[in-house]
């Protein structure tokens, strides 16, 4: 009942507008005596376009007749006797005229409540629940389908005119034909005697005046009906086109977006039905007004009567071609994107998809779609290049109500690439897949040719390329804006922008809830930016270019920021991740915050870091004594990669080196691994005891005892005079060993099993 209290506040034109909203298809007195009842009922449960839901809607009118005939009896004293008598009579008037369509009751109170609610809203400027609508709705979906409500009223309401206009009209001519028998009559009277001649020409000639001033009076009044209702086409034109803004330009291009970045790891960019349903109201609505104003214009004409509605036709009809022309292109849409890192001689898979297919019965006949591969340049002029397997036909599925054409097996033989601009890449250069189709609609009365482009697409020829093909896109799909111009994206982004980009990208790839952290992301923007300071606010301001981001070198490597970003990802995601998930991997440290943070724990305090030298790259680093000196120090081993994961998991090195007892800060690594190893590898040598770090019992894989040795720093021949490794001569020494070591053992063979490390690695 509140929202029939506010509703009686409202003020001025409001106020007329809620009046207006009554009369006798429901009287206002029905709802004000009413109100709490039918607030309460589930009217929005009921789909007016589903037929089979009549029976609800008949429930309903039966229980809104009973609420009045029950109003009607507790009524008491000689007021309460008037009122008995109106609500009776008004119970008796709305069985008869919804009895045979309890579907426009629905219909009726369905647009009061949403036209009410609309005006109070607008009255308080201040959101409110929605009357009989479900609980979590969007506000913006019932604006939406409240403005579908008002079309709906006012096409109808143009409808009962147009019959209105039609019938006057078909009157009219009636009597215009009269007139002209009675002229014809007056013609022959010349035959007869002039005594009858006489009294018969008076009869007729006032009966002539008396019709031919009705059909002067009457030509007025069509014209000012035709009149009027083409300014009423005109306002529902109107807010046709503010719907088809909101649903294509804002809800469908939304979509877009979300689909654009679900291909950087966002969220998956939702079902196409609700913006389906709405498109195919919208065509539905632009049909219907199309049609009625042919109608009246077939009306004019028929009956040609001078005046300025010809000229308003003319543009409404114009009008309304560009409403239902930009509506089907614009539905012409990609549901799934084709890869955008697409590799030469690769199948790869497509669906295209006409939101307003099945409304406007293209299916009837079954268009052909065309895919072909675009540069940048030529996506500007539309010129084609062919892709194998680039015809499908569209198919409607009855149960969806869908047309769609699944491209399987397409194929791209080769690609001609334009030149390249100074410092760009192949990788850099993107293309497009044009999808095109043509088709007519309402018996050919329009034809329509349709294109849409895909999301932006670099092609590569080999593997080795995906990594710099990836980032061009991450690039484009985080930083471009809807409508630009193929394919133009700003060259520079500031780093939060960035940050949030690199964040979507990692949790999606690691398939996991735990992104980058603050402190994460101000590692990276050290790297990125070969800065030494820790504080996040330093960065905020910053920006970053697209040459820095996978163009140039870090200072001192011979790999760019995202090469090396990207290698992080690889190897997380084929090998690690369980352990980022489980927080057993700090990975974004440099060496020196890792030796800061050990050095404050017990010796055998280790943790997990990401290489600064190789990409995908991730070392142990842990805090024990110097055998030579002493003193306690960090120790690194090499970097192990995807290749060193392919042969030994994390769990089993990690339980390989028994001098490793603590996961930083402080918890013990069987609590962290042991599920993880590979059996029969599970037992994990507790912490404590007297044993030094370089005293290790015998790894259960190998029958004779191995010793990992832990070389002094200055004794070891594969270290430099400073302590540290020349990685570039002892990566492939040490895999080899590894890899040798990991083969099943013989009886009769012995032999020592040695992780390098060194004090400084990496």
């Amino acid at each position: 009942m509140a929202l029939w209290i506010q509703a009686q506040q409202l003020k001025g034109d409001a106020l007329h507008q809620m009046q207006a909203l009554y009369g006798q298809h429901f009287p206002i007195e029905v709802r004000h005596y009413l109100a709490q009842w039918i607030e309460s009922q589930p009217w929005d449960a009921i789909d007016v376009e589903k037929q089979q839901e009549e029976f609800k809607a008949k429930r309903l009118l039966e229980s809104l007749i009973q609420e009045l005939q029950r109003k009607a009896e507790h009524q008491m004293g000689e007021d309460g006797f008037l009122l008995k008598i109106k609500l009776g009579h008004y119970a008796s008037q709305l069985k008869s005229a919804y009895d045979p369509c309890p579907m426009e009751l629905v219909r009726c109170i369905k647009h009061i409540l949403y036209t009410e609610q609309r005006l109070v809203q607008e009255a308080s400027n201040v959101s409110s629940p929605g009357v009989g609508l479900t609980d979590g709705t969007p506000q913006k979906y019932q604006q939406i389908n409240q403005a579908f409500e008002e079309l709906r009223v006012m096409t109808q309401d143009t409808e009962n005119d147009l019959r209105k206009l039609q019938h006057s009209q078909e009157y009219f001519i009636i009597q215009y034909q009269e007139s002209l028998r009675i002229q014809a009559q007056l013609s022959s009277l010349a035959s007869l005697p002039p005594a009858e001649r006489v009294q018969r020409e008076t009869s007729l000639q006032s009966r002539k005046a008396t019709l031919e001033a009705w059909l002067t009076r009457e030509a007025n009044t069509l014209q000012k009906y035709r009149q009027d209702l083409a300014e009423k086409q005109q306002r529902t034109l109107a807010l046709l086109r503010k719907q088809q803004t909101v649903i294509v330009d804002d809800e469908l291009i939304q979509w877009k977006r979300r689909q654009q970045l679900a291909g950087n790891g966002g969220p998956a960019e939702g079902s196409l039905d609700i913006l389906q349903s709405w498109c195919e109201k919208l065509a539905d609505m632009i049909w219907q007004n199309r049609q009625q104003i042919r109608r009246v214009e077939h009306l004019t004409q028929q009956l040609p009567i001078p005046g300025p509605t010809e000229e308003l036709l003319k543009e409404l009809n114009s009008t309304v071609t560009d409403v239902i022309s930009a509506l089907v292109t614009s539905t012409f849409i990609i549901e799934k994107q084709p890869p955008q890192v697409l590799k030469t001689q690769t199948k790869f898979a497509a669906t295209v998809r006409l939101l307003v297919g099945g409304k406007l019965n293209v299916h009837m006949n079954p268009p052909q779609v065309k895919a072909t591969i675009i540069n940048e340049q030529q996506a500007k002029a539309l010129l084609k290049h062919t892709i194998l397997n680039n015809n499908c036909v569209m198919e409607y599925h009855q149960t969806t109500g869908t047309l769609s054409a699944h491209f399987r097996n397409m194929s791209l033989k080769r690609i001609k690439r334009s030149d390249r601009r100074g410092a760009e890449s192949v990788t850099e250069e993107k293309f497009t897949v044009l999808f095109e189709s043509q088709f007519s609609v309402g018996g050919n009365e329009l034809m329509f040719h349709v294109k849409t482009l895909s999301l932006p697409v670099v092609v590569i020829v080999h593997g080795s390329q995906d990594n710099n093909a990836t980032a061009t896109v991450l690039w484009d799909n985080a930083f471009s804006e809807p409508g630009r111009v193929p394919f133009v994206v700003p060259d520079k982004v500031t780093w939060p922008q960035l940050c949030e980009a690199l964040n979507m990208k990692y949790k999606s790839e690691v398939q996991s809830d735990r992104g980058l952290s603050e402190e994460n992301l101000v590692f990276l923007a050290q790297k990125a930016f070969s800065s030494s300071s820790n504080n996040p606010e330093d960065y905020r301001n910053m920006t970053m270019t697209w040459s820095q981001f996978n163009r140039e070198s870090l200072p001192g490597r011979n790999f760019t920021f995202w090469q090396w970003f990207d290698g992080v990802i690889e190897l997380m995601k084929k090998h690690l991740k369980a352990h980022w998930n489980d927080g057993a991997i700090l990975g974004f440290l440099n060496k020196q915050q890792a030796q800061d943070m050990l050095l404050s724990k017990p010796n055998g305090t280790f943790l997990l870091r990401f290489s600064d030298s190789e990409i995908g790259g991730i070392t142990i680093a842990w805090v024990a004594e110097n055998p030579n000196k002493a003193e306690r120090m960090v120790w690194n081993l090499m970097p192990f990669t995807t290749k060193d994961f392919s042969i030994r998991s994390l769990a089993d090195r990690i339980s390989d080196l028994n001098h490793l007892l603590f996961l930083y800060p402080n918890q013990p690594k069987d609590e962290v691994f042991s599920r993880y190893c590979t059996p029969p590898n599970c037992t994990l040598p507790q912490p404590g005891g007297n044993s030094n770090f370089m005293d290790h019992s015998a790894s259960p894989n190998v029958n004779q005892q191995n010793n990992f040795a832990i070389y002094a720093p200055m004794s070891d021949p594969m270290l430099d005079a400073e302590g540290e490794f020349d990685l570039e001569e002892t990566m492939d020494m040490a895999r080899q060993v590894e890899e040798f070591l990991r083969q099943p053992s013989e009886p009769q063979w012995s032999g020592q099993q040695s992780y390098q490390c060194g004090k400084k690695n990496d």
